[in-house]
């Protein structure tokens, strides 16, 4: 089975399969049953989010100059 990552909200491909939301918190104004119509997600899973913290750290992370 191969898993893609795609950008919430982005027009789904032929085939694509069921989307899995793992974001903290839902859209805003957005209505629960539009989720997968607007192409959000079919279901939601927030613990599989990343935690706060690890958000920050990964915001503010440096990486070297190429």
């Amino acid at each position: 089975m191969a898993i893609r990552i795609v950008r919430l909200g982005t027009q789904r491909n032929a085939g694509e399969g069921t989307r899995i939301g793992t974001v903290r918190r839902p859209p805003r104004g957005v209505p629960k049953t539009q989720f997968a119509a607007q192409n959000w997600y079919d279901v939601w899973y927030p613990n599989l989010a990343p935690s706060a913290e690890t958000v920050k750290l990964a915001q503010n992370a440096e990486t070297p100059a190429l």
